[in-house]
């Protein structure tokens, strides 16, 4: 696997990208609180107890307001391995999916470990969060995907019947790489999203997510991202429920005022990827604001948190990280993390050469991300 050389990066041009990897990673995060509050109840109930419009604002999920489920805790280790596998360049030894992997691996520690093991140095600081280690509703394939160290490839991937969203959510940090070009993105995504997430389905809309990102981190409008998007799977095998659904989203958009009904009929009241990531798409689009989009994603009979985590990075990398409603910002479980491991991630791909090299043994960055 190749890349485009390496971009030269101004000092506006880094300001940009590290406020749309903000906006990516912390929108993911908000919209996943927001849809937690919802969780578990259809949107008679939601409507019942908030009003006409449903749930409007960061409600309690697992005991506080502004919790996170698995979907932010798995995305900021998908950030973790891509960060490691920049760094493990140095040593030649360069394979971005057995990165991510080791990654994965670590979050999937975090759901059967009580907390941080202080005896282990290798595993870089992000595996030291204790509040990573608290269970929140992961995917079922997630859990047994990651239940070994073998790495499934798309020829024999993990979980060949798994097709909910667990992979998706995880996956728009990808897109984050905007050095590379998108086939590119587009493949890493799916052969990581196969570790999991066997059925077609499942895997090819972990991609079409990444690819919209990439086009949008490069500065692109939604609709143009989701065509490329659409002609990155077209060749693949089993596509034709994701592009559908992706076409479906662009259709929907022309076909009147947004509302629950519309965002339901593309398919977010089911647990499917591309249910989900239609309905998100729809919501990035027609959003008057983050806030709007946001909440238009969380408010159906599905599962919100995962249409609001894939809104939430929509929004976020298109429009930066003030442009995220400040209130639920604040509230938001690990946001210190979140804004921590984005800056971290900013400039590892702006200024990695500064940080790191060939011959670097036990520099502080190496001990944040080891190369082990």
């Amino acid at each position: 696997m190749t890349t485009t050389a390496a971009a030269v990066w101004g000092r506006t041009e880094q300001q940009d990208f590290r406020s749309r990897v903000r906006g990516c990673l912390l929108g993911g995060a908000v919209g996943d609180a927001l849809g937690a509050g919802a969780a578990g109840r259809p949107l008679a109930a939601l409507r019942a107890a908030h009003g006409p419009e449903g749930l409007t604002e960061l409600a309690p999920a697992f005991g506080r307001r502004g919790a996170v489920t698995a979907a932010t805790q798995m995305s900021l280790f998908t950030v973790d391995g891509l960060i490691r596998a920049q760094v493990r360049r140095d040593t030649g030894a360069w394979h971005p999916p057995t990165d991510v992997h080791r990654a994965h691996l670590r979050w999937a520690a975090t759901q059967r470990d009580w907390g941080p093991d202080e005896r282990r140095r290798d595993l870089g600081w992000l595996a030291g969060e204790e509040w990573l280690y608290a269970r929140r509703d992961p995917a079922k394939a997630c859990l047994t995907g990651l239940g070994d160290e073998v790495l499934g490839t798309l020829d024999r991937p993990k979980n060949p019947g798994a097709a909910d969203s667990g992979a998706l959510v995880r996956s728009a940090p990808f897109g984050l790489l905007v050095g590379w070009e998108p086939q590119l993105v587009c493949q890493l995504a799916v052969e990581c999203a196969a570790q999991t997430h066997g059925d077609p389905a499942g895997h090819l809309a972990a991609g079409a997510v990444a690819v919209v990102v990439h086009g949008l981190a490069r500065g692109g409008g939604v609709d143009a991202a989701v065509l490329v998007a659409i002609d990155q799977l077209s060749a693949r095998p089993g596509h034709e429920p994701v592009t559908g659904a992706l076409r479906a989203a662009l259709a929907a958009v022309r076909a009147g005022k947004p509302d629950a009904e519309r965002v339901t009929a593309l398919g977010a009241a089911e647990d499917r990827a591309e249910g989900q990531l239609a309905a998100a798409v729809y919501c990035a689009m027609v959003g008057e604001d983050v806030r709007h989009g946001l909440r238009l994603a969380v408010n159906h009979d599905g599962p919100s948190a995962a249409t609001g985590a894939v809104t939430g990075a929509l929004l976020g990398v298109l429009h930066g990280e003030t442009a995220l409603p400040p209130a639920w910002v604040a509230e938001l479980e690990g946001r210190a993390t979140v804004l921590e491991l984005a800056d971290d991630f900013a400039m590892e791909l702006t200024q990695g050469p500064a940080l790191h090299g060939p011959a670097d043994t036990a520099s502080g960055w190496l001990t944040r991300y080891p190369r082990t």
